[in-house]
Order: C-alpha cells, then sequence, then structure tokens
C-alpha cells in the first residue's frame, strides 16, 4: 500500500514549484525539515541516514549506492527523492569509463569559452545518464600562490577570463533548463576567496580585505550568479577570522542582498563541523548548528551531528522551529525543478553507449589539443615527416592515471574506483609511438623516480575522519637510471623527456613548500640536456612548476597540464605538426617560489622593480603561448578617443601570420586606467578574440568593450568608472614588449 497518496498537492507536477513546496513543507516534522538541510557521504550508514536523519541529499556514491538508497527513500514517510551529487570536475571523475577531459587549469589554456561549454555539456549528459544531479563545479577561485594544492582546479589568475570560462560551464551543466533530463546543477565554488591563502597553506585564514574582494575575488562569482547557477558552495577559511559559513556580510549583504541570489547554497566538506574541532569559535556542535543556520546555509555536507545539534538548538531556545523553513524551500525548489518526484533519475539502462560515447572521445581530443602550451622552440618543432629515433625519457611518459590528474577515478577520493581503463587512455608514449612517422625507432626509459610515501606519524585520519595525506619524500637520482637515459638520448635524434609533479603533491590538504622538479628529474633533465641531443622537455603537472637552468638549453618546452584520457595523443600531433599549438597561459610561471606571489594584474607601486637578487618577472607570463609560424600586431586604432561611461570603446588591429603555417591567434585587450583615486593595477584583462589566419595573410581583429567596463574599486568599495585618460594594450600577451597602445580618454 502507497504510504502517501498521489492525489496530495505536493505530488501534482500540474503545479507550480512553489505551490508544491509550499504544500510539502507544511506537511514536514521538525526532524524531516532538519535532514532535509543534510548531505552525507554515501559511503557511510545509508540506513541510518535516510531512515533516521530524513536526510536530503548523498554524495560520493557508487553505482549500487544510488540505487540502494532510492529504495530506502522509498520507505519512508513522504517519500522526498534525494539529490545526488558528485566532485565531477573535468569529466565524471568516479565513474569507470566516464570521458576525463584535460583539468580546469588546462582547459583554461584553451581561452575558448565555447569549447568548454561544450566539455561542461558532454560530462552532464554522461553524469545525468548515472543517477547524479549534481555537480560541484565549476572553481572559480583565482590562483595566486603556485604552492596551494588546488591550483589544477582553477581557471588560472584572471579575474576577467575565470568568469568568461566559468559562466561557459555552468550553461553548459544545466543545459537549456532543469526540466532537461541530462541537465545537472552546476556549483561556483570556493565562495569567496578561499584560495588566497598564507603560505599556501589549503584552507588557511585568508587575510583579504572587503575591498581587495570585491575588486578581484567576487566579480567572478557575481557573473554566474547572473548567470542562474543554481548553487554556490562556501570557502573552508576564515576571512577577517569569520568562517565563510557563518560570514553574515558575504553570504546574506553581497550575494543575496546586491546581487539577489535565490540559489542554494552548501557549505564543503564538514565546514560546519570545523568551526568546532579545528577553527575552535563554537563550544559545541548545537551552536555551530544553529550559527550555520541563521547565517543562511541550506546544505550541509557531511557534518552529521547537524542533525541533533539543530534539534537542541531548537529544544535550547536558540532557534525557532521554523528557522530551517526557508533553506528547506530552497532544497525542495531544486528537486521539484529537476523534476525528481516524477522520476528520481537512476541510473539509465544502455550506459555504456552513453559515458564514454566515440563522439565524447573525439571532443576530448579537441579539448586535449587546445589545452598544450607551446613555451620555447628553437625551430626543432614540429619533428620532420622522416623517420628518425626518438628517446621518451621520464617517469610520467607512460602514467595512465597522473596524466588524468585530481578527480580522477585514480586519485584516491572515493574506494569503489581504483583507476580509469588503461586502454582509454593515450599517455605521451602511446601516443608517440602510434604518430611517429613509419621506420623511426621509439625508445622508452624512466630515467627517474620522482617520490616515496610514508604514513603521517599524526594519525591516519583528521579529527573529522577524513584521511590524512602521507608525507611525501624525494626520491634521489639514480645514477644507473640516469646512465641509461643518456645513453638513449645520445642514440637518439631527439629526445621527450616528460617530467612533473605527481598525485600525492595535487589537490585539498596537498600543497607544496616548493615548486621545484622533485626526486631525481631535475638531474636527469641535465644530464639529457648535456648530451648535445635536442631535448623537448614536456611538462606533465598539475601547475606552474621551476625547472632547472639547464632547461634554458632545451630545444623546446611544452606544458600540458593533467591533459585528460586523449592527452598523450594530442601532444604527438601537436609533436609531428599535424595539429598547431594554440594554448596560451592561464597563470603565470615563477622562477622561484620566492617570487610568490606573481601574477600580470599587480597593484602599482613599490620601491624598485625587482628583487635584490632576482628579477620580479616570471618565467613565462599570463597570456603567452608559441605557434609553429610568427605573427606580427600592427596598426592598433581607436575608432573613437574620447568616449562616454556609457559608450563602447571599439579597437582594430592588424594580426599578420608572417611565417609559412597557419595559426590560431589569442588577440588579447587590457587596459590601463593611467590615474587613480585609489592604487590599483598596472593593466587588466578586460576581452579577448581568437582568429585563425592563414599563412602570409593578415587579418584586421575588431574588439568592442563597454567603457561602462573600464572600472575600478575606490576607497569606499564601490566599482565605478573614473574619467580621465586611460590605455588600450593590445597583443599576444600580458606582457608590455607584446602589447600595442592606444591612448584614450573617458568623459565625465
Amino acid at each position: 500500500m502507497s504510504l502517501v497518496s498521489d492525489t496530495l498537492p505536493y505530488l501534482d507536477s500540474s503545479l507550480t514549484t512553489a505551490e508544491r513546496v509550499t504544500d510539502l513543507l507544511a506537511r514536514m516534522t521538525l526532524e524531516e525539515k532538519i535532514g532535509q538541510m543534510l548531505q552525507l557521504d554515501a559511503r557511510g550508514d545509508l540506513d541510518d541516514a535516510v531512515l533516521r536523519r530524513h536526510v536530503g541529499s548523498i554524495l560520493h556514491t557508487s553505482p549500487e549506492r544510488i540505487v540502494q538508497a532510492n529504495e530506502l527513500t522509498a520507505r519512508t514517510r513522504l517519500r522526498i527523492p534525494l539529490l545526488v551529487a558528485e566532485d565531477c570536475i573535468h569529466g565524471h571523475s568516479f565513474w569507470p569509463g566516464a570521458t576525463i577531459f584535460p583539468t580546469q587549469l588546462g582547459l583554461a589554456a584553451s581561452w575558448d569559452a565555447e569549447l568548454l561549454e561544450r566539455v561542461a555539456r558532454v560530462t552532464a549528459v554522461e553524469v545525468a545518464a548515472t543517477g547524479i544531479h549534481w555537480t560541484f563545479s565549476p572553481v572559480l577561485c583565482i590562483a595566486r600562490d603556485l604552492r596551494w594544492g588546488r591550483v589544477n582546479e582553477t581557471f588560472g589568475e584572471d579575474p576577467f577570463l575565470i568568469g568568461e570560462l566559468a559562466a561557459a560551464m555552468v550553461r553548459g551543466y544545466q543545459g537549456s533548463g532543469l526540466a532537461d533530463e541530462t541537465a545537472i546543477l552546476a556549483t561556483a565554488k570556493h565562495f569567496a576567496g578561499y584560495s588566497e591563502t598564507q603560505g599556501g597553506r589549503d584552507a588557511s585564514e585568508a587575510d583579504i580585505s572587503r575591498r581587495k574582494l570585491r575588486s578581484w575575488f567576487l566579480p567572478p562569482f557575481e557573473k554566474v550568479a547572473r548567470e542562474g547557477c543554481r548553487t554556490f558552495m562556501l570557502g573552508y577559511q576564515s576571512m577577517d577570522g569569520v568562517p565563510i559559513t557563518v560570514n553574515e556580510w558575504l553570504l546574506t549583504d553581497v550575494l543575496k542582498g546586491e546581487w539577489g541570489y535565490t540559489g542554494t547554497l552548501v557549505t564543503d566538506w564538514d565546514n560546519v563541523g570545523r568551526m568546532v574541532w579545528e577553527q575552535h569559535v563554537q563550544p559545541d556542535d548545537t551552536h555551530a548548528a544553529a550559527a550555520a543556520v541563521r547565517a543562511g546555509n541550506d546544505m550541509i555536507m557531511t557534518t552529521p551531528r547537524f542533525f541533533e545539534g539543530a534539534l537542541e538548538a531548537v529544544r535550547s531556545g536558540m532557534l525557532p522551529p521554523d528557522a530551517f523553513d526557508d533553506a528547506v524551500a530552497r532544497n525542495l525548489t531544486l528537486k521539484f525543478d529537476l523534476g525528481l518526484f516524477e522520476n528520481p533519475r537512476l541510473p539509465q539502462p544502455g550506459l555504456e553507449k552513453i559515458v564514454g560515447a566515440p563522439a565524447h572521445a573525439t571532443l576530448n581530443l579537441e579539448a586535449a589539443r587546445r589545452s598544450i602550451v607551446l613555451l620555447e622552440n628553437d625551430g626543432t618543432l614540429p619533428l620532420p615527416p622522416r623517420a628518425a629515433s626518438i628517446a621518451v625519457v621520464g617517469p610520467l611518459a607512460d602514467d595512465a592515471q597522473f596524466q588524468l590528474g585530481d578527480w580522477a577515478g585514480g586519485s584516491g577520493q572515493v574506494d569503489w574506483l581504483d583507476a580509469q581503463p588503461r586502454e582509454l587512455i593515450t599517455t605521451v608514449l602511446d601516443g608517440i609511438r602510434d604518430l611517429a612517422p613509419a621506420g623511426s625507432t621509439i625508445t622508452h626509459v624512466r630515467g627517474a623516480d620522482i617520490l616515496t610515501m610514508q604514513p603521517d606519524p599524526a594519525g591516519a585520519t583528521f579529527p573529522d575522519g577524513q584521511p590524512r595525506p602521507p608525507i611525501v619524500h624525494p626520491c634521489l637520482p639514480d645514477e644507473a637510471m640516469i646512465a641509461e637515459a643518456v645513453q638513449a638520448a645520445t642514440a637518439a635524434d631527439v629526445v621527450v623527456a616528460v617530467v612533473g609533479d605527481h598525485i600525492e603533491l595535487v589537490g585539498e590538504g596537498r600543497s607544496t613548500a616548493t615548486l621545484e622538479l622533485i626526486g631525481g628529474q631535475n638531474a636527469l633533465l641535465d644530464a639529457l640536456i648535456a648530451t648535445g641531443t635536442p631535448v623537448v622537455v614536456v611538462l606533465l603537472a598539475s601547475k606552474p612548476l621551476v625547472l632547472p637552468t639547464s632547461v634554458h638549453a632545451a630545444a623546446g618546452v611544452l606544458w600540458i597540464a593533467n591533459p585528460g584520457m586523449q592527452g598523450g595523443r594530442a601532444l604527438a600531433e601537436i609533436l609531428f605538426g599535424e595539429v598547431e599549438p594554440a594554448g596560451r597561459l592561464p597563470i603565470s610561471f615563477a622562477r622561484h617560489a620566492g617570487q610568490l606571489p606573481v601574477y600580470y594584474n599587480r597593484v602599482r607601486g613599490q620601491h624598485g622593480d625587482r628583487y635584490a637578487d632576482l628579477t620580479q618577472s616570471p618565467t613565462w607570463a599570463f597570456g603567452q603561448g608559441r605557434s609553429y609560424t610568427t605573427v606580427e600586431y600592427t596598426d592598433l586604432v581607436l575608432a573613437r578617443t574620447e568616449v562616454a561611461v556609457t559608450d563602447a570603446l571599439v579597437a582594430e588591429v592588424t594580426v599578420r601570420n608572417t611565417g609559412t603555417r597557419p595559426v590560431r591567434e589569442t588577440v588579447q585587450l587590457y587596459v590601463r586606467d593611467e590615474i587613480t583615486s585609489v592604487s590599483w593595477a598596472e593593466k587588466e584583462l578586460k576581452a579577448y578574440r581568437q582568429v585563425d589566419v592563414a599563412p602570409g595573410a593578415s587579418a584586421r581583429v575588431r574588439i568592442e568593450l563597454p567603457v561602462a567596463e573600464c572600472t575600478i574599486v575606490d576607497a569606499a568599495g564601490r566599482r565605478v568608472v573614473e574619467p580621465g585618460a586611460f590605455h588600450a594594450l593590445v597583443g599576444a600577451s600580458s606582457r608590455d614588449e607584446d602589447l600595442l597602445a592606444a591612448e584614450f580618454t573617458v568623459t565625465g
């Protein structure tokens, strides 16, 4: 017998979402309301979560547990469906055989919002088919301290580029609307300032002013809020001593007040519990629960004792019984808008035809090609089309799982998937073997090891039960391994040396004190380059690293981030000239960790322009990237040099391909406000255009920018356009020497 009559209003799909929410909310007990605010790890006790705590959402669900949780939900009094969530960061992270794209930082090197929208759309199609409704992506954090372990999850260092790419992914995830069964909920995270860490340490106090937040950290979030991103996730950290979870200025005044955001707020992992056991700003679970509810949180991630704490907060008078109604209403709204009461969207039959579909692999290859950045080339690349002896050297040349990066199946966050299927991954070695000209000889030598691991003496888990990462110990250079690599290099026509970091150095709680290659990798590169054989260095690394000085003599350098399943093929296509390199850096490369933070839009005003012992300039700067041709920028002209705030600035520049190969050029427009009422950045990216130019041809590129975008944040925290003199800077990267300048004036 049905426990609930199908004539009840909240089960009537002909009613509006608001009407159904109102009816259901009125029928719920206090315990059921509190439970709907709770999201628990599905790897725990599902019976307890669903039947006793009335949980509203689960995450980290294996295929079997999605079905099991749904069966339990059918036994509850009101049969409210679960929201099933997962960290699908650059593909369906923890589903066997899913399409794993380049990491978010790698995707950002494409500077192509339309491409990222298609990537998110494919991800949503695969995720939705497997019974998951909600992804905790995209990440809108600004990466400034490269030691931080989560740089790979960001779109880089620039707020404008972050906003453009994040908004595209939101559109891709959420599709034409949540009623579309291939749509999933997007999450903008981590709101806000989480990446502004102390010493690169993950989740440390963010020493950041409200004006600085408004200047650079909030604009990408405001863009996706207005784009319709249905959920926001809150950062782990405190700011001005107040955990983001209870930061009423940020959550209430700015997000919900100034921006009018009506979506759902979810805490990050045990943020509410961390206020008790780690940050020590709440004395117990009851006070922590009450504070979280009062601050406007809607979904409490993996703090099981929020249930008991919230109940006690009501019993003791700290919260009124209706304190949960607004949050529960927002959570139920998502479920009704997704249509989960009519269709809980369980794993679909015929999944194997959807997850990892051939068309998805084709898009993955396109994304991998566009993610690769050519940083240096002495003319050795592309490799000639004749047979050659190629030595493929390095500990990462055939490392299939790390090539995928973090959040990818083999990265350790879940217990039901150790790795993605090897046959779906093309490593660098695979790609070179597959695409090398007929008759070529391919030799593979490891050459160096990177690291070993030892348990942390502090214990296997943190106080909240999460695993504590083991301690990394760099391997020493191995003379025999290096000698074998040198022998292979000496006998080869060219060396492809694949070096970088590894998964144990990447992710939450895995920040690094240095940026240098660890283990025997520096010694290996030194020895290979000393042979005199041309060495192409391939940096397979989650984030910008510092390479040894010997690399100045390398034949070429490419950064491929973590390029996903098709990364090895994409790289080989570029090495052999079948595809033109088109990636541009979304983030700057430091010369030394002591330069940090190093980013292009630094605020003006300091004594001198260098360190006493080192330049302040990065090795490679934001926006840089080479092609297999040469490109010349000339004749920058502004349609008008005197404009009002209500006008558009129109710039035109000629881009000429002066070489012999085609190019996709990323034309970048920066703006410099010459005199500002408060200190401000020297220049800021405001627009860009990508243009394909054939050998010997030229293109006249037009970029239109609303003058209203030429803002600063003044001393009162207001975003304004100040009249006066400006420069439009147009060119191939953020470096001054790559930019043409044209002056314009904004009138009052």
